[in-house]
């Protein structure tokens, strides 16, 4: 399937929508083996699968239940074993502290969150909102440092010549960005800009997760080189990413994980088709993902199954 995926990116006739699913710890924990029944039965989408093989209960990072400390000393409470924990403990809580704040040693790596939402876990939400509106000194020194931090690693990353790196920050909110579009670029666009640019640079194509309303700066990622873009479908909406995207980016829809808990087998065949339909074409420019926690029935994770399978080819169809 990564051929097809090189090929749907470059708008190069895929012989199919690649598509994924990925499935939480927790999801494992609370299905177990109904769910390695699903798996499989779906190589395509799983490849092949050992029977019996899987820790059902295996879980690591800070989806432990319990507290976690990062490289930058933000503290991330877990209070659902499985699932993902959030920061809750915020290591540069004052501006003073900007003027003190350490960063990691290099090499301690980057991971989902590694600009805004860094800043975010650094400072806490509110307290960086009020640095946005009032736009003190130590913003721009704190958005100096991280930066700083990030493109070494992202130069430790080029130095292996990949031919694609991953980069996930979720930029935006469910019906907006944090701050202003013109903050964001005033702000952080040069940052992904200078990211982005030293990948392109040594020909490495830019993907790029990111939660969130993100519709008025996707052109502007699309400019800082992005070439696959990851959006939620239900925070952006289908008919808005197509008018922004379809044609310039290809796109790795995250399908609608808000809508799987709670709709019917039905739905759900009838949400992918509308994606695959508005969003893809013969040429390419699409990749289809869901991500499926624990409060999404074994039912519905079979019929989301079933409907990427059939539906992956409907553009290729004779």
């Amino acid at each position: 399937m990564r051929g097809d995926r090189i090929k749907a990116m470059n708008y190069d006739h895929p012989e199919s929508i690649p598509i994924a699913v990925g499935l939480l710890p927790a999801t494992w924990i609370k299905h177990r083996e109904a769910l390695d029944e699903i798996v499989a039965r779906h190589p395509i989408i799983f490849g092949e699968q050992a029977p019996g093989q899987r820790d059902y209960d295996a879980v690591g990072g800070t989806y432990v239940e319990g507290e976690h400390v990062d490289a930058w000393g933000c503290v991330w409470s877990n209070i659902q074993h499985g699932c993902e924990a959030i920061v809750t403990g915020h290591a540069v809580p004052t501006r003073a502290d900007v003027h003190t704040m350490k960063v990691p040693p290099p090499g301690s790596g980057m991971g989902h969150g590694f600009m805004w939402l860094r800043l975010a876990d650094l400072r806490g939400f509110e307290e960086l909102m009020v640095d946005f509106a009032e736009e003190p000194p130590e913003l721009r020194m704190l958005i100096d440092k991280v930066f700083k931090y990030n493109m070494g690693e992202v130069r430790r990353i080029v130095e292996g010549k990949p031919s694609m790196v991953y980069f996930g920050d979720d930029l935006g909110m469910q019906h907006s960005l944090a701050i202003s579009p013109e903050k964001w670029r005033e702000y952080l666009k040069p940052c992904y800009a200078a990211m982005y640019g030293l990948c392109r640079a040594v020909g490495a194509d830019v993907y790029m997760h990111t939660d969130g309303h993100i519709i008025p700066i996707i052109r502007d990622l699309i400019n800082c080189g992005v070439r696959v873009l990851n959006p939620q479908i239900r925070a952006n909406g289908l008919d808005r990413l197509a008018l922004e995207c379809k044609g310039k980016v290809c796109v790795d829809l995250d399908l609608d994980r808000q809508l799987f808990p709670f709709c019917t087998p039905d739905d759900i065949d009838a949400h992918i088709r509308e994606a695959v339909e508005k969003l893809g074409a013969p040429e390419g420019g699409l990749w289809l993902s869901a991500e499926c926690g624990p409060d999404v029935s074994v039912e519905n994770i079979e019929a989301i199954c079933c409907a990427l399978e059939r539906y992956r080819g409907y553009w290729t169809a004779t």
